[in-house]
């Protein structure tokens, strides 16, 4: 399956900057910022995502998860990201790129998240922007899927901006906030009209 793999060099997943944002492997300085923006931001949060673990925000399940980011990494498995606002570097959220699979797909899922203070202001639309063309340059991807709730017009509008296309519907498809929910199927081709094409001023 080598012959196959055409992933990165993990040193080329450093950096990735985007239209006032940039994004970068989380680090253990970042720990304070990133545990207190999850915190003010988990009632807007809690909807959309699985249940988080009661440990979820300490030091040492950070430090646990940068271990495994960085095996993810290494091992062309998963590319985790935080966003950072370009004006003053301040995190505003994180974006993954999961699930990497090589061979005849060379595929990978696309999942997010904003903190409640930044968002609807643009910043993850140009963020999933940057990371798309991270992922079809540098990661040498075909696809990238995302699938997100079907109320969840926030994410839907986002993905379609982008130029995601809908692909299908997974019934109880993932366990969200407790719950096995419905998930709408999204997916961008690298052979599909990329937007910087979005404009400007959008507000996802």
């Amino acid at each position: 399956m080598a012959l196959f793999r055409l992933g990165p060099a993990s040193d080329s997943v450093n950096f990735v900057r985007g239209e006032g944002v940039h994004l970068r492997p989380p680090e253990m300085r970042d720990y304070e910022a990133w545990a207190g923006l999850r915190e003010r931001s988990r009632g807007f949060l809690t909807p959309w995502e699985p249940t988080w673990p009661g440990d979820d925000l300490t030091r040492a399940a950070f430090r646990r998860r940068l271990r495994r980011h960085a095996q993810e990494i290494e091992s062309d498995e998963a590319y985790p990201f935080l966003i950072f606002r370009e004006s003053d570097n301040i995190l505003v959220g994180g974006l993954t790129l999961g699930q990497v699979r090589r061979g005849v797909a060379q595929a990978a899922t696309l999942g997010y998240w904003m903190g409640a203070p930044y968002a609807g202001k643009g910043l993850m639309s140009r963020s999933v922007r940057a990371v798309t063309g991270f992922a079809f340059t540098t990661l040498r991807l075909h696809r990238i899927e995302a699938a997100c709730l079907p109320h969840n017009d926030a994410s839907v509008q986002l993905l379609e901006r982008i130029g995601f296309k809908r692909e299908g519907f997974a019934r109880s498809y993932l366990r969200i906030n407790g719950v096995w929910q419905d998930h709408l199927l999204y997916a961008l081709l690298d052979t599909d009209p990329l937007p910087l094409r979005v404009p400007r001023r959008d507000q996802s």
